[in-house]
């Protein structure tokens, strides 16, 4: 069975359940070494059903062998999967049906999630906002403006619910009536830090918290850059805001790279240090981002007509407020013809508009361009932003 292959999913099986529960309790067995021996055996079942000697040849270590087949595991996960129940925590294994596709992909995706709050947010389409926990004034402001912005049109809001821009980004989504998601380096029942009581608590009823940490599990130092790959594994890009130069958020923007995910980064002022983080992603081909459009221009085509159809739903009449700005006829002629999900040639404005030179074109389509409403991709192709 690959681990990976989003046709093995599978509804919820509290056998099945427990044993990956009890195979993410076996001391010093890891996610990839996990995968190694259900690719190897066929399933969790056979794990547990497999002998010493099976074990060992699969290149897993004696004293790991040992504690698999001691089978105390079993009762450890059984009284972990009791009191997940208790506290109203669901244990979501990597081959159910609720577990995140996008996470599913990423190189060593965790065995087991623990969550609490609205599990269909892992399928739904999310922005992860990270940053420095000393944000200045202006990382606070861009962090507020970008979150709400984003999550009034129904994109969930990822972070790790640390202090400074990961609380703010929360904050910014659920104070729109969005969504949010915060990863824990912790056990779900640990709360840190403690200030965040009240923001656990509401992102649990309108949002969803999750970790791959057991219950009980401290806030350790390397928790946090284990974690971070689930923050931009369950996204499909990562915005950096201000990072200093050894900033966590910094791994996390490179496992987003290492994961195919988009990479995006707030500028800042050069003598600020916490610019030094998104100034040099930018350096590197992160994309410099001033506003939610930005970002929405990256995304999937199917997840940029869903923010169309919401900004359509809060403006009825779109046309009216581009009008607004201040477009001249022959700029509103053009910016009509475009389309946010198909690029269209010069040559087929020109067509279409038979009245308007070459040159008038060019400059009006530069004009829209300047307004953020269009952007030009290779070989004279327009289309839409919003």
């Amino acid at each position: 069975m690959n681990l990976q292959n989003p046709n093995s999913v599978s509804p919820r099986d509290p056998e099945e359940e427990l044993c990956w529960l009890a195979l993410r309790l076996v001391p010093g067995l890891g996610p990839r070494n996990a995968r190694k021996l259900i690719n190897a055996l066929g399933s969790v079942k056979e794990v547990f059903q497999a002998s010493i000697s099976e074990l060992e040849s699969i290149g897993i270590a004696p004293h790991v062998v040992k504690a698999m087949a001691a089978g105390t595991v079993f009762e450890a996960a059984s009284l972990e999967a009791e009191r997940a129940r208790q506290l109203g925590i669901t244990i979501v294994t990597i081959r159910d049906v609720a577990y995140s596709p996008l996470l599913r992909e990423i190189f060593d995706p965790p065995l087991v999630l623990y969550a609490k709050g609205d599990l269909g947010l892992l399928q739904s389409p999310s922005i992860a906002i990270v940053g420095t926990r000393r944000t200045t004034a202006y990382g606070r402001a861009i962090t507020t403006r970008i979150s709400e912005d984003l999550a009034c049109r129904g994109i969930t809001i990822v972070s790790g619910m640390a202090r400074g821009v990961d609380s703010i980004a929360h904050r910014g989504a659920l104070d729109k009536g969005g969504k949010t998601i915060a990863v824990l380096g912790t056990g779900l029942d640990v709360i840190y830090p403690s200030e965040n009581k009240k923001l656990f608590e509401q992102i649990a009823v309108q949002g969803l918290v999750i970790s791959e940490f057991p219950l009980g599990s401290f806030p350790a130092p390397q928790n946090f850059p284990i974690r971070n790959r689930i923050i931009s594994g369950i996204s499909l890009g990562v915005i950096v805001v201000e990072a200093a130069e050894h900033s966590g958020a910094l791994i996390t923007a490179r496992l987003a790279m290492d994961q195919n995910r988009e990479v995006f980064a707030v500028p800042g002022a050069l003598t600020n240090r916490y610019s030094w983080g998104p100034n040099l992603l930018i350096k590197q081909g992160a994309k410099l981002i001033q506003d939610w459009q930005d970002v929405a221009e990256e995304l999937p085509s199917e997840v940029r007509q869903r923010l169309l159809a919401v900004s359509d739903a809060t403006h009825p009449n779109p046309a009216a407020s581009l009008f607004a700005e201040g477009l001249t006829e022959q700029e509103k002629g053009i910016f009509n013809l475009l389309k946010i999900d198909e690029a269209v040639h010069i040559d087929v404005i020109l067509d279409s508009l038979p009245d308007i030179s070459s040159s008038a074109a060019l400059s009006s389509l530069l004009e829209l361009e300047f307004k953020n409403l269009i952007r030009q991709l290779p070989g004279k192709n327009f289309v839409r932003t919003f």
